[in-house]
């Protein structure tokens, strides 16, 4: 069949969604108006066609698809009197080579999604089409047939004309008739029929129904058969396939009606025959493009989890495996060889990952991209599934050769194993999917079982960072701060500012649980600018309200990927002036580990805020490298030792080489005229052993937890020590 080509212009250029619109039911008016036997003008005829367009192009993108309106529409299409053996297969071909490309554009559905959704809309369309024509062709030749049929017996009593009239009407009829008797002997056959079954009459009518069965007959056939011939009901329908003499299968939507006598007693089985052959081969070639993988032949995610939602049935001592496989480096394959050597090694991991489940109840799918699932059911247990994976990683392991190239491929593998009945299938597929990701950050190349400890931890982590944007709009994060105390006198020299977030599930959360977070989403920009903003206009209202007190330094901690943000020195040169606060009263802690190997680029924007008065501390010294030499080239002027400095004076004796480290840590530090910060001081012991050692402020449980800003100035008019 041959579809409009395309009209003139590109479809980037229509004015929009509308017009893309109109030209589809264009090119569709052009392929079916010619075979339409209608009164219409092509103009009307593209009118009665915009609304059933409109059907199948939202239809498209709805959430959560539905096939039904396609099936609307294609019993619109017999509605409309488009009723040619060609109307069918013209509009089938006009959806399939333009509805995605005129009504897909705008949609956020992936192109492999939207070509599988078209797929099944024309198998709707088709199954609606046909079973409207079957019941428009049924309802007139039922009424034919039993008109001839009572013409015939008015003739047999009276006029040959009658006969005539019957045999005019039982030989031309389009679809297949016969007559049998009650005892199921066929009696009479048109020529429709006699062609349907091979073009043999004598065969056919020295046959009894009763030898017609076939293996895929369903039990309720023979049952409505059976009613009928006793005469407990007048006609039945039902799909029924036969043998043809050379072994082929004829399929039929067959009709079968019961004619009684004048006196009401049954006498004769009418049978009314449709050849929907050709028709359930389409519907067969749809489903099979509906549920299978274009580039490998492979089951896709809709055959796969119809498999998987049967797997996971109830069921005595059933069980399932899945393995959930992403192939390791395949990006790097895609960007450096092409797209097409990607698609062809995909091709070869498929044919690979075939030969892996030849057993009873396994299956592989592709789900898209580089991810594969294999799916093995049955009662072997966690052993069956990881043999199976087994066999996965070892059928990868021998290289591809591809245009010449030898390509090695690895794959990560997630295992999922358990009884039928307790989970659904998409927890299932969260869980292997989770832990598909373990083992790729196990290094690759192997599989992981799932635990379900660490899929509690991965669908809260996954929880967490869906929920950070809208928590810093709705004020879910607090800043609590700890005193820096001077060790000399117990004074307090200043609070670090540390992050809270009081989640709504899960309470109030320290830092550790969000802060990577916020780093890999990005976050931690607005968050961290937001955290600065509150800490310095709370320094400055400590300032106003409490002078007695003397100025207090507020410490605020700055990410690595802040360090690495444009506007760092714009932002807090902004926050400053805003608030009042003199530079001298911040000092902004960055990590030892966030300037190991750092170049000039990255340490600018701390030389521009140490210049302006802004103090940088060094923090969580000695967790890094600790490359002493290349503290002389660093805009630091405060070292904060780590807590696992201070860990060893908790005991008793200390021991004497801890006390050496950190003297002679803080001898370089006060060489250098960079002061020294201990944190981590939980103890009076500890807090007199730093004081002699030299250090110069602490922080820590032995002086305040974090807490809210009113304790910091309660603690200032009090002797912390």
């Amino acid at each position: 069949m041959k579809v409009p080509s395309q009209p003139s212009g590109a479809v980037a250029e229509a004015d929009g969604p509308e017009d893309r619109l109109r030209r589809f039911v264009t090119i569709w008016s052009r392929a079916i108006f010619p075979v339409t036997a209608t009164s219409l003008t092509r103009t009307e005829f593209e009118g009665h066609l915009l609304p059933l367009a409109r059907t199948l192009c939202d239809a498209l993108h709805a959430r959560p698809f539905d096939t039904a309106p396609a099936q609307r529409t294609g019993a619109a299409l017999v509605d409309a009197h488009c009723t040619d053996p060609d109307a069918l297969g013209r509009s089938l071909g006009v959806v399939d080579s333009y509805l995605v490309l005129y009504c897909g554009t705008e949609s956020d559905l992936g192109a492999e999604e939207l070509r599988a959704r078209c797929a099944r809309l024309q198998h709707a369309m088709a199954t609606g089409y046909a079973q409207a024509l079957r019941e428009r062709t049924l309802t007139e030749q039922e009424a034919i047939a039993r008109s001839a049929l009572a013409a015939r017996s008015a003739a047999e009593i009276a006029l040959h004309a009658t006969e005539s009239r019957f045999r005019a009407v039982f030989d031309g009829a389009a679809i297949g008739i016969g007559i049998a008797d009650l005892d199921g002997n066929v009696l009479e056959v048109n020529e429709t029929l006699t062609r349907m079954f091979g073009g043999m009459e004598g065969p056919l009518r020295s046959r009894n129904v009763s030898e017609w069965v076939h293996p895929e007959d369903g039990p309720h056939v023979w049952k409505l058969y059976e009613e009928l011939v006793r005469g407990e009901r007048e006609h039945y329908r039902v799909e029924k396939p036969y043998y043809r003499g050379d072994g082929t299968v004829l399929w039929t939507n067959l009709t079968v009606s019961l004619l009684r006598d004048a006196d009401g007693r049954p006498q004769y089985q009418l049978a009314l025959m449709e050849d929907t052959t050709e028709r359930r081969l389409l519907h067969l070639r749809l489903r099979y493009e509906a549920t299978h993988d274009a580039l490998t032949g492979l089951p896709n995610r809709t055959l796969f989890f119809e498999r998987l939602e049967k797997a996971l049935a109830p069921g005595d001592n059933a069980r399932f495996g899945l393995c959930y496989l992403d192939l390791d480096g395949f990006k790097v394959i895609n960007d450096s060889l092409g797209h097409s050597t990607g698609d062809r090694l995909l091709v070869e991991v498929a044919d690979r990952l075939q030969t892996c489940v030849t057993g009873a109840g396994e299956m592989v799918a592709r789900l898209g991209g580089d991810e594969f699932v294999a799916l093995t059911t049955g009662v072997g247990g966690q052993r069956e599934v990881t043999d199976l994976a087994d066999r996965i990683l070892a059928a990868l392991a021998t290289p591809l050769r591809i245009d010449g190239r030898e390509l090695t491929v690895r794959g990560s593998l997630g295992v999922v194993e358990g009884p039928a009945g307790e989970r659904t299938p998409a927890e299932v597929l969260r869980s292997a999917d989770i832990t598909m990701y373990r083992a790729k950050s196990a290094g690759g190349n192997r599989f992981e079982l799932a635990d379900p400890e660490a899929d509690a931890r991965a669908i809260t982590r996954h929880g967490l960072t869906t929920a950070l944007p809208t928590a810093l709009e709705r004020g879910e994060f607090f800043i609590e701060y700890q005193p820096l105390v001077h060790l000399d006198d117990g004074s307090v020299h200043g609070a670090e500012a540390l992050v809270r977030w009081c989640h709504p599930q899960h309470g109030v959360l320290g830092p550790d649980r969000f802060i990577p977070l916020a780093e890999d989403t990005g976050l931690i920009v607005p968050l961290g600018r937001w955290v600065l903003q509150e800490a310095v206009r709370q320094a400055r209202f400590w300032q106003t309200r409490h002078s007695d007190g003397g100025p207090l330094r507020i410490n605020v901690n700055l990410s690595p990927t802040q360090l690495h943000h444009p506007r760092l020195v714009a932002d807090t040169v902004d926050v400053l002036e805003r608030s009042g606060l003199e530079p001298g009263a911040l000092c902004l802690e960055v990590t030892e580990s966030a300037l190991i190997g750092a170049d000039e680029d990255l340490l600018k924007p701390l030389r521009q805020l140490a210049e302006m008065g802004v103090d940088i501390a060094l923090d969580d010294f000695g967790t890094g490298y600790s490359n002493l030499a290349n503290l002389r080239r660093l805009p630091v002027s405060v070292l904060k030792l780590d807590r696992s400095f201070t860990r060893g004076m908790q005991q008793h004796p200390v021991d004497p080489v801890d006390l050496k480290i950190v003297e002679g840590i803080v001898s370089l530090a006060h060489s250098l005229e960079l002061a020294v910060t201990v944190e981590g001081v939980e103890t009076g012991a500890q807090a007199r052993q730093l004081r002699d050692l030299g250090c110069d402020t602490a922080q820590g449980w032995y002086y305040a937890r974090p807490g809210a800003p009113d304790r910091i100035h309660s603690l200032l008019l009090a002797d912390a020590v």
